[in-house]
């Protein structure tokens, strides 16, 4: 490992010693001698287009540009309003910082005029940030995450969620259109660089123009991918064949046509080689966009969406990942008052796992071994229909229509040393959520909104369990505990849920800066659970207990009605908007001929406040008091069966709990240094707070919630620096988090805390020809109540290109994990490292690509994971199996 990192960094240092440049700055003014904010300096060498160096002013109007010693450069230097000026420079070595002031004339010109000569790598206009995709790209780059991640102040994650100045992109338009929703997993990994000619960044996005001055929109971001001249107009994609060892396979056509008033995207993935390209977080997290009724009302109200609670791959990794999956999106726009769009996506996928774990129970000082076998196929399907209609600048209307289904496998093999046991569950949820949102600005005073949304959901859940031993004496199973009989028990459970949303708003401007927001809104929720447990005997024949706490016959109704009052006003860099909301809230339940019914009022503030120190930087307050109800799963009484070791069951004298959140966050952006600083400190505090009540009988475990008048509390922070030089790019993160846990186990009160905090720096180089590199270290800690575990991951990545027509890139990352436990004398240590490499081979201008591929070249056959598990105070540390060595040779065709 370490000659690896040598190795990489030696190779590192004689582009860092050798490329000697010539700092050049000073300021850019008008010819009053007032300093010009982000005006653009570009540096192009003598006689060429080639761009050398680019700098945006900051606001005193300097500017900094990196040149090489001893040539010749044409600056240019232009501003909105302003003439542009060019200006002859000549480097030597003899002086290291040059110094040259530049004093421009207005003129009539716009700044679109002066581009026709030549392309600014970055251009700031009002709230969009315009990036020249080629300014900054190579040529290697293969998908838009490649581009994205070259792009000063913007990152892209491991899961392919993009954030610009340390905010969550929220959608992804091309030409103007949503790709798929405005997904960004699903845009950056699918959108071919080639395509791209400049990615515009959309600070304080909203959909709805009329809003976005009575709203706070500074969180919202969105990207609009500009293509390339000609790709706009026709068909173009790729098509991806490969081939592998073990008999692996990959099969991914993708094809795109953009018109000014059509556009068509269909994507397909077939392969058995570990990529999921779309999981079960993908399923779940796919909501919409930015819409959302009642989002920031004050009430949380989460319907169960239907879902296993799969155990889940590790980065994309298990012993088997089989995917087949298929997309089409489309986007129509037959007048330009008039918008339609939608997309329908299918995935099956295969999944095999193998967990090896060791689990210490603190509360009884047992320790359990076990190895789970786990088998799981998804299947599912989305269909999602969309009309904007906006006749004029005072009217816009939304009509959305989302449809989901999937039916979801599991099957277990658990070996234990407390028992076997082979479980089976199934689940078939159907969904389908309709939108209808108007919007109207009455007059320059007057501005009225109404968001309404239904949601029709139904699942029906089965969950069958063959063990050797069956701990629960609610259970009248037949059958003797000899270890010899098998207990094969099955529940059954039907769950249709239909939920109402409306939310009325009315804003009147007191002045541009300042206005009034009177908000009324209602919930409605009807949902209906029926369930029961029951034995498959021996001779075939079904045994079902009568017992009423093995069965669940429950109608359970909630509302909410609220009004809400918020004030918002603007004062120079200063924002403030508070606000309260008074909620009416109604729960009836009728289980077993008995009714339950209560009501309950809470009055309810927030508080926003902003100061906005300059365009890309700023300090946000936040506070909100929520309520947070349970849905009819924490209601039933009856009991369930949640794995072949726990019985859980509902509580209808639940309470709901109270959520206090406090947040402050800092953002800063320089384009003169390409600075990135983002941080934030939040504390949740929750009183009467849903808990659990748990009788731990060895591994088995029996659970009901509860109200808890003690304080669960949880304080985070989170730290970036990202600067980036003419050369280098640099990184550095860190992320804290600290919670303290209340629970009930053996009719103990049981206080756990956990502390998780994690390091992260890194260098890149960023050369537009010769090799790039990445060096990166992190250091992960993870302390639960009794268990300790450190990792150390030191990672490097490589992009070199040789001989013209190749590419070579490689990643490699090393994992030295330790955990302690203080019930256990000895200490877990597993060292492991992951490489993967690839070699492309492609002529130039030829539509043809050919790649060998490797992953996991170490062949690396497991790795840690840890947790702690309140509900019954359990540390685990396990051992997940994963793919071993793959090599893959591929072709592609870009069409």
């Amino acid at each position: 490992m370490k000659k690896i990192l040598f190795l990489v960094l030696f190779t590192l240092i004689p582009f860092l010693i050798f490329s000697q440049n010539i700092k050049l700055e000073g300021a850019v003014k008008d010819s009053l001698g007032n300093p010009l904010e982000m005006a653009n300096v570009i540096a192009f060498k003598k006689g060429t287009q080639f761009l050398q160096s680019y700098s945006i002013t900051d606001t005193k109007g300097n500017y900094k540009l990196s040149l090489e010693e001893n040539e010749a450069y044409t600056l240019r230097i232009s501003y909105l309003g302003f003439e542009t000026k060019s200006v002859e420079v000549i480097t030597n070595n003899s002086n290291k910082n040059l110094i040259k002031n530049i004093i421009l004339s207005e003129t009539n010109e716009s700044l679109n005029q002066v581009d026709i000569t030549y392309e600014m790598p970055v251009k700031i206009i009002g709230d969009t940030i315009v990036y020249n995709s080629d300014s900054f790209t190579t040529g290697k780059e293969k998908k838009l995450e490649d581009v994205l991640k070259k792009l000063p102040g913007v990152e892209v994650d491991e899961n392919g969620e993009v954030e610009v100045e340390g905010k969550k992109v929220q959608k992804v338009l091309v030409e103007g259109k949503p790709f798929f929703d405005g997904d960004s997993k699903l845009a950056t990994q699918n959108i071919p660089a080639n395509a791209i000619d400049k990615v515009q960044v959309l600070k304080n996005y909203n959909e709805v123009a009329g809003m976005r001055g009575v709203t706070n929109n500074e969180d919202n971001i969105a990207l609009n991918i500009k293509l390339k001249k000609g790709k706009d107009k026709f068909w173009f994609g790729e098509v991806n064949a490969g081939i592998g060892n073990e008999e692996k396979y990959i099969a991914k056509p993708k094809l795109f046509y953009y018109s000014p008033n059509k556009s068509v995207n269909l994507l397909a993935d077939f392969n058995n080689i570990g990529e999921a390209p779309f999981t079960m977080r993908d399923y779940f997290r796919f909501t919409g966009g930015l819409r959302g009724a009642m989002r920031g009302s004050g009430t949380s109200f989460n319907i169960s969406s239907g879902g296993l609670g799969f155990m889940t791959t590790q980065n994309n990794r298990a012993q088997e990942i089989t995917s087949k999956f298929g997309a089409l999106n489309f986007g129509l726009s037959p007048k330009k008052t008039l918008d339609f769009n939608g997309f329908a996506i299918v995935n099956n996928s295969e999944t095999a796992m193998l967990t090896q774990s060791n689990t210490v129970y603190n509360k009884l000082n047992l320790t359990e071994e076990s190895s789970n076998q786990a088998m799981q196929e998804s299947k599912l399907g989305m269909l999602k229909f969309s009309t904007t209609y906006k006749p004029n600048t005072n009217v816009h209307i939304d009509y959305d229509v989302f449809g989901k289904i999937s039916e979801q496998t599991e099957l277990q093999d658990v070996t234990s040393t407390s028992r076997n046991a082979d479980t089976y569950k199934e689940e078939k949820p159907f969904s389908i959520n309709q939108n209808f949102n108007i919007y109207y600005t009455i007059d320059d005073k007057n501005i009225f909104a109404a968001e309404m949304q239904h949601l029709f959901q139904k699942d029906k859940p089965l969950y069958n369990s063959m063990a050797t031993t069956q701990p629960f004496l609610i259970i009248p199973t037949e059958g003797e505990q000899d270890g010899n009989y098998i207990f094969d028990l099955v529940q059954n459970k039907k769950l249709t849920t239909n939920k109402f949303d409306a939310k009325f708003d009315y804003y009147y401007l007191l002045t541009p800066k300042s206005n009034v927001n009177i908000s009324f809104g209602t919930t409605f929720s009807k949902q209906n659970l029926n369930s029961k447990i029951s034995q498959n005997l021996e001779n075939g024949s079904k045994l079902d207990f009568e017992d009423p706490l093995l069965n669940n016959d429950v109608d359970y109704n909630f509302s909410d009605i609220f009004l809400g009052l918020h004030y918002k006003m603007v004062s120079g860099i200063f924002t403030f908007n508070p606000g309260v909301s008074l909620h009416q809230y109604t729960t009836k339940d009728t289980q077993l001929g008995v009714v339950n019914k209560s009501n309950t009022t809470k009055l309810l503030p927030d508080v926003y406040a902003n100061l906005q120190f300059k365009s890309s930087e700023s300090l946000r307050f936040n506070y909100s008091m929520s309520t947070q109800f349970s849905d009819i799963d924490n209601i039933s009484e009856g009991y369930f069966l949640s794995n072949y070791n726990s019985l859980t069951r509902g509580n209808k004298e639940l309470e709901s709990a109270l959520y206090h959140k406090y947040s402050l966050s800092y953002f800063s952006f320089s384009m003169f240094s390409f600075t990135n600083i983002n941080a934030s400190v939040n504390y949740t505090k929750k009183e009467n707070g849903i808990k659990n009540n748990t009788e731990l009988v060895g591994i088995d475990r029996v659970s009901y919630p509860v109200n808890s008048n003690l304080a669960d509390e949880t304080l985070s922070a989170f730290f970036r620096y990202g600067k980036t030089y003419s050369k280098l790019k640099t990184n550095f993160s860190a992320n804290i988090s600290n919670s303290t846990y209340n629970n009930i186990v053996n009719n103990d009160l049981i206080k756990s805390k956990s502390l998780s905090h994690s390091y992260q720096g890194s260098i890149a180089t960023k050369f537009k020809t010769a090799p790039n590199f990445e060096l990166g270290y992190q250091k992960s800690f993870s302390n639960y109540s009794k268990s300790n575990s450190v990792t150390d991951r030191p990672f490097a990545n490589m992009e070199v290109g040789f001989l013209k027509n190749f590419i070579l890139t490689a990643d490699y990352s090393y994992y030295k994990y330790k955990n302690t436990f203080e019930n256990l004398s000895s200490e877990t240590k597993n060292n492991y490292s992951f490489l993967n490499a690839n070699l492309y081979y492609q002529q130039k201008d030829s539509k043809w690509e050919f790649k060998i591929s490797a992953n996991n070249l170490t062949n690396n056959t497991s790795m840690n994971t840890d947790s702690y598990h309140e509900i019954s105070d359990s540390n685990s540390i396990s051992l997940y199996f994963i793919q071993p060595r793959l090599w893959m040779f591929s072709v592609k065709y870009n069409l």
